[in-house]
């Protein structure tokens, strides 16, 4: 079975579609009412007031508004998308089932007919800033983001893969554009789960997955069996661009996005292509011998970020470091300082070692690192183990 054949499948199993009328609340200049549904998953509907949306932003499937829903006079993000043949959609289906303090939060869901389609709406959890738009304004000054500010951003990112791979979701559009960060308190929010899928060993998916500059050498080689290390190696040009200031492999074609790779990876064996893809398409490369990651990059990068990389950008798929394993590199252990602030003196994320049995259970011989002591029983407030740093302000 194909990736478009399972679709097609999981759509016809779907309920009904209950399409909703967007209505003008009378006496009220520019509040609208529609009926939702939860974003929970939730069957029972509700009445919902907004304020008249704004456009923030628009691409090939769909746009995003920004609204003010009237009851908590909180912001909102409406992504509307118009659905093909008036059937389900596949990231409404995977987002009512994730819960996530890392994850943008879907509250509630609405269908509207439009001539002779169907357009979902998916009102979520708002975040202004993306850190594509941050490492944009750093990368015009010739800046980098602070150390910590790093490590809390990759944190959290691989703390999230965790969750979504242990339910066996791939998310595929791993990029700086879909995660959300609010910048004053490092907390980060994955977002866009529209080419996200529950990988099945042995069913055929798409290759064409993913931005080009995060893409996966698998899917280079145009593997249609590759598995959620697609996300890690996508996480890992994060890490490279976070560290260094610029997209790490930049290319506008496939066979230039490969040379790139080579570049700091080195030629792949016929081994490691086999791994990747045992039908991949035959490419004139360059030879290049493989060095250490750590000759590869500056001087000025601190040689456990450079182990950590090393363990990312990994040809073979199943080589690369899972992440639950990256949590627990040294890399982080700052983090796990009780004394560690982000640069401006503020707390960490509150959630940062927040972590459900659902994401400890994948390796619960780690959960001595994976939430440090000063963070039990605390995952929103307070830490509570003493500092051992004389230095430190904290109690």
């Amino acid at each position: 079975m194909d990736e478009s054949q399972s679709v097609s499948q999981a759509s016809m199993a779907s309920e009904t579609i209950l399409v909703s009328d967007v209505k003008p609340v009378t006496g009220e200049e520019e509040i609208y009412s529609v009926e939702v549904f939860p974003g929970n998953g939730d069957e029972t509907s509700v009445q919902l007031k907004f304020t008249k949306p704004n456009l923030i932003d628009s691409g090939t499937f769909g746009f995003v508004s920004l609204t003010t829903l009237v009851n908590s006079n909180e912001a909102a993000a409406i992504k509307t998308v118009f659905l093909e043949n008036q059937v389900a959609n596949r990231e409404l289906e995977i987002m009512k089932t994730i819960r996530h303090c890392n994850i943008i939060e879907l509250k509630y869901y609405f269908f509207e007919k439009y001539q002779d389609k169907i357009k979902m709406n998916l009102i979520l959890e708002y975040l202004p800033q993306t850190l594509y738009k941050i490492l944009k304004h750093y990368q015009r000054y010739k800046m980098k983001l602070h150390p910590t500010y790093t490590k809390v951003i990759m944190y959290q990112l691989l703390k999230v893969l965790n969750y979504l791979h242990s339910l066996g979701i791939c998310h595929r559009d791993i990029k700086p554009q879909n995660l959300l960060l609010n910048y004053a308190t490092g907390e980060l929010k994955l977002c866009d789960f529209g080419s996200a899928k529950k990988l099945i060993e042995g069913e055929r998916n798409v290759s064409y997955v993913c931005s080009r500059y995060y893409r996966a050498p698998e899917l280079l080689f145009g593997s249609v069996y590759y598995t959620t290390k697609v996300d890690v190696w996508s996480a890992g040009c994060i890490f490279a661009e976070l560290l260094f200031g610029r997209v790490f492999f930049l290319a506008n074609s496939t066979l230039e996005m490969l040379v790139e790779i080579i570049k700091v990876l080195g030629t792949p064996t016929q081994g490691e292509i086999r791994k990747m893809n045992p039908k991949a398409p035959k490419f004139d490369l360059p030879k290049v011998k493989p060095r250490k990651m750590s000759l590869n990059i500056k001087n000025s990068t601190p040689s456990d970020a450079a182990d950590l990389l090393s363990q990312i950008l990994v040809w073979e798929p199943e080589m690369r470091i899972a992440p639950i394993y990256a949590c627990c590199h040294r890399f982080f252990d700052q983090l796990r300082d009780p004394c560690t602030k982000l640069p401006d003196g503020s707390s960490l994320p509150s959630l940062l070692f927040y972590m459900t049995e659902q994401e400890i259970s994948i390796q619960p011989d780690l959960r001595s690192i994976l939430v440090p002591q000063y963070s039990y029983d605390t995952p929103s407030t307070e830490r509570i183990t003493p500092c051992a740093n004389s230095s430190c302000d904290k109690p």
